[in-house]
């Protein structure tokens, strides 16, 4: 008989700097855009996280999208309007060095497939300053979005992947990163009707892209940065998705995590069903997209008419809305990780990602404590998740004793 040693495994816990936006004020941080950053990284300290995701975007001054039409503007807490250079990089290290806080990866939201060549090009040149400053700081990974030409079918579209986002992909390669996509569909990203705006929001489409990046010689590149939130939105639950990937062999996939939830409203659904507001949003006037932003911020109403985004911790535990997939279970998303996925569970980061609309408090004093309740609930989880695999998974394995019950088993609600 083998006796295994009890020998939890945890992720690595950090936060979005997207949580708080304006934490350095504009007057003091577009002059001096790394203040920003050294700022964010001691707020991160005192909060308790280990490490950041470290936000960055075009400056509001550049952005092709007006604030007012996003329901969650992303932020620019990186700010490349100017090179960033060794003595830049040299800047942000001693400041991680002195705060004790570490770096996931750099990220950067946006539409990478957009279908105007202009603004394509814009957001290409963007991300591979992105890169650059990956490579610069000695991370390994940038986090994003593929996006979709919206002028294209589904199909067309990783036609058009292939064509343009493939090469972007080659040059990410050449500078030893990975790029880890985030999978949100982005319903409310246009004032059109279609609800798939990032064409990698779901297992298939991931695995489909990935086939054409083996293609090219690029397979090691595209890796999933999962986010619970988007599969309750489309119905689906953790274990089942991670399930699905395993049996298709794809189980290598996801790279990294973000912790966000969703919270399903039933009246909402009953309303609009899973496809969210179809009709009379308040986006479009007279026949055609009002050209007020804030007019066009109302295309979210896809989504928010039906669920709403929650900070781990701040939704009441609920069974039952576990078991109908319309609330995050997260004890059993740590655990199917663990179970169903290939990872190296202790380089893997699990990145706090706050955009519950009542708790975005762009007020530090205000935000620290929330954001501090929601790490030190993530950190449990995962802890909690940690020690029952190491338990149930190796001890008592090695040892020929079964766990008891059945769990939550994939395909089942």
């Amino acid at each position: 008989m083998t006796v295994k040693t009890f020998d939890p495994k945890f992720m690595k816990l950090g936060i979005l700097t997207a949580a708080l936006q304006e934490l350095t004020p504009r007057e003091i941080r577009d002059p001096d855009p790394d203040r920003a950053i050294e700022d964010w990284l001691v707020f991160a300290r005192e909060i308790g996280a280990d490490h950041v995701q470290l936000s960055g975007a075009l400056h509001p001054s550049e952005s092709d999208i007006p604030a007012e039409a996003m329901l969650d503007p992303v932020a620019n807490t990186l700010d490349l309007r100017k090179p960033f250079d060794k003595a830049r990089a040299a800047r942000v290290l001693a400041a991680m060095k002195e705060t004790r806080v570490g770096l996931s990866d750099l990220s950067y939201f946006d539409n990478m497939l957009h279908h105007d060549t202009a603004i394509r090009k814009k957001k290409f040149d963007f991300m591979m300053r992105v890169f650059d400053a990956a490579v610069l700081v000695g991370t390994d990974a940038v986090c994003g979005f593929i996006g979709r030409n919206q002028q294209l079918t589904m199909d067309q579209n990783l036609e058009f992947f292939a064509e343009v986002f493939v090469p972007l992909l080659k040059e990410a390669k050449a500078r030893g990163l990975t790029y880890r996509v985030e999978q949100c569909p982005m319903p409310g990203w246009t004032t059109g009707d279609n609800f798939h705006n990032n064409i990698a929001y779901n297992p298939g489409p991931w695995i489909a892209l990935h086939r054409i990046c083996e293609k090219h010689g690029v397979g090691d590149q595209l890796r999933i940065h999962y986010d619970p939130s988007h599969s309750i939105l489309m119905g689906q639950d953790t274990r089942s998705v991670f399930q699905y990937l395993k049996d298709q062999g794809y189980g290598f996939l996801i790279g990294g995590f973000h912790v966000k939830g969703q919270v399903i409203d039933s009246k909402g659904v009953s309303a609009w069903g899973y496809g969210g507001q179809t009709v009379e949003r308040g986006d479009w006037h007279k026949g055609k997209p009002s050209p007020n932003p804030a007019d066009q911020g109302n295309a979210w109403k896809k989504q928010t008419v039906l669920a709403e985004h929650e900070l781990p911790g701040t939704a009441r535990h609920d069974p039952l809305a576990y078991l109908q997939n319309r609330s995050v279970d997260w004890l059993d998303h740590q655990l199917a990780a663990r179970e169903l996925l290939d990872l190296d569970v202790a380089n893997t980061f699990l990145i706090v990602e706050h955009e519950y609309p009542r708790a975005r408090i762009q007020d530090k004093e205000k935000l620290r404590p929330i954001l501090q309740g929601s790490l030190a609930f993530t950190r449990k989880i995962d802890e909690a998740a940690a020690c029952m695999y190491a338990l149930q998974q190796e001890v008592l394995a090695a040892q020929g004793i079964p766990v008891q019950g059945r769990g939550r088993q994939p395909y089942v609600s």
